[in-house]
């Protein structure tokens, strides 16, 4: 069963792009997109009451099985980056999270994309979404 979810709910961090961030061309480097969609969602659900940790706990584990990005415009050394995440997809044991990264000076898209994950028991099993979370997201 798939649950298409409209971004009611956008949260949104910010970040300044630190000088490691960035590649030989003084632009940031393409995989640290990931690490700030990481730093979105893990945020979006610690804003909900529910962190990585406290699932964890609970032995229920969210490994990503899916990442994309496209990358519109160059961010570069000391920008301030917005980062901006909501559910676009739930299913029965996976969830998709979308991402806009927006550059605050300007406003302009910076890169945009999506990280799917699956619903894992403590044996790293595939196992439906606890329904607390589910009752979050919806």
């Amino acid at each position: 069963m798939r649950i298409r979810i409209f971004p009611m709910k956008i949260h949104e961090i910010k970040t300044r792009v630190r000088y490691q961030e960035t590649d030989q061309m003084g632009i940031v480097y393409y995989a640290n997109f990931f690490v700030f969609f990481e730093m979105g969602r893990t945020e979006f659900l610690r804003n909900l009451g529910l962190p990585y940790s406290e699932m964890e706990k609970e032995h229920i584990y969210f490994p990503v099985t899916e990442a994309h990005c496209r990358f519109r415009s160059p961010a570069h050394y000391d920008d301030v980056l917005t980062v901006q995440t909501w559910v676009s997809e739930l299913k029965h044991a996976t969830i998709e999270f979308s991402y806009k990264v927006i550059r605050e000076s300007d406003k302009s898209l910076i890169a945009e994309g999506s990280t799917k994950l699956a619903c894992l028991n403590a044996n790293r099993r595939p196992t439906p979404m606890p329904e607390k979370l589910r009752k979050l997201l919806q």
